[in-house]
């Protein structure tokens, strides 16, 4: 039976973060293992996420991860090294712009915008006068305030960072393969070996949990239980020749729908009232979606949307975190080598560089030594306590 010291369950941006911090903490010579059954990533929520950061969250640790997530994409050839093969993640920041209508959405601005400041974000809250003046091509007749992320906001090359991340920890020797996890071995608490689908037994001293959308199957193997589901997304590149607007900020409206430019045209999707779990496996857009929800607020928000053309549209999934939207991070309290990376809610890709890190670190010290992400805790599961994070797009 082969033996790895980590074996690590998924290998797209969050798998492949904790590989690559691994391959390069002070103090670990350990064998690593990436085990990843779809390695084109042709259905991973890394390739179908839009691909953007922000730190206009409501929780002070959401906050300090995407701070470090837009230290590590604007400096990702240094960290990544010659063997990463990144020049440049391309970052872009346009900004996020969140738009209140009601009394109530513009408190949540405002104590989220404090929070944000307060942690060395740029963030502004604006009312209509001000918005009006930076952003002539909205509509604002129904909007109350906004706040807007001029600097540290934006989107940038998920690829890149995807790619960069799997060949820098593979060139300081970590393992790869493809293949599913599709049974554990436990003996006194611990997770001893990983079974795999290709009849393939592995010994592991740890055990990562980064399988998104299917991380609740990996912990159903261990008999333990977390609220992951996969919820679906579908993204609409648009043509709008009417609206030509490059430097625009990535918008989310209070009524329901986000926009972005992308190149010469524009990418927007929704988040539907009636959002159930769907098969890990359903990748089918929601053609309607655009139809029903999206043109009409669109054109209400910017009249120059009245004539478009959708080009391509595609769906992929959130790992959903149902208890409170937020990241399940760590190591469970009653199997004390099974680390968890999962229930990012749609925001992973951004938190990849740092809770990567922090996996490595308690793998490699017991402990956190950079960012402390306890708060995000297996333990709040186990209780039932919620941690929510309000700031979902």
């Amino acid at each position: 039976m082969d033996s790895y010291d980590v074996v690590i369950a998924g290998g797209a941006v969050m798998g492949s973060a904790c590989a690559y911090w691994l391959s390069h903490m002070d103090g670990f010579s350990g064998r690593v293992l990436v085990v990843e059954p779809d390695p084109g990533y042709a259905t991973a929520s890394t390739a179908l996420s839009v691909a953007s950061i922000r730190l206009q969250f409501s929780n002070r640790i959401n906050v300090e991860i995407s701070r470090f997530g837009l230290e590590f994409i604007r400096n990702a050839s240094r960290y990544l090294g010659k063997e990463g093969g990144v020049h440049d993640l391309c970052l872009r920041e346009n900004g996020y712009l969140f738009l209140a209508g009601s009394d109530a959405q513009d408190e949540i601005l405002r104590n989220n915008c404090a929070l944000q400041r307060d942690l060395g974000a740029e963030t502004e809250l604006l009312d209509p006068a001000a918005l009006a003046a930076l952003f002539r091509f909205l509509n604002l007749s129904d909007v109350t305030s906004g706040s807007f992320g001029p600097r540290h906001e934006g989107w940038f090359d998920n690829m890149g960072l995807l790619g960069g991340l799997r060949r820098a920890a593979r060139a300081r020797g970590v393992d790869y393969v493809t293949d599913r996890v599709t049974g554990l071995q436990q003996d006194g608490g611990r997770i001893t070996a990983v079974e795999l689908a290709s009849g393939r037994r592995v010994a592991a001293g740890a055990l990562v949990n980064a399988a998104g959308t299917r991380g609740a199957e990996i912990a159903r193997m261990a008999g333990k239980d977390i609220p992951i589901e996969a919820r679906k997304r579908t993204v609409f590149i648009i043509d709008a020749p009417n609206a030509v607007h490059p430097d625009a900020p990535l918008l989310v409206d209070h009524t329901g729908f986000y926009l972005r430019p992308e190149g010469d045209q524009w990418l927007c999707a929704t988040i539907p009232q009636d959002d159930p779990a769907v098969d890990p496996d359903d990748f089918e857009p929601r053609y309607q979606e655009f139809e029903d929800l999206i043109w009409p607020r669109l054109w209400a928000r910017a009249p120059g949307f009245d004539a478009i053309k959708i080009l391509r549209m595609w769906a992929g999934h959130y790992s959903y975190n149902r208890l409170d939207a937020n990241a399940i991070v760590g190591a469970h309290p009653e199997i004390s080598n099974f680390y968890f990376a999962n229930g990012f809610s749609g925001h992973g890709l951004q938190q990849a560089p740092a809770v990567g890190r922090g996996i490595a670190e308690l793998i490699c010290h017991g402990e956190y030594r950079s960012l402390d992400l306890s708060e995000l805790g297996v333990a709040r599961i186990l209780e039932n306590r919620p941690f929510r994070e309000i700031a979902i797009v």
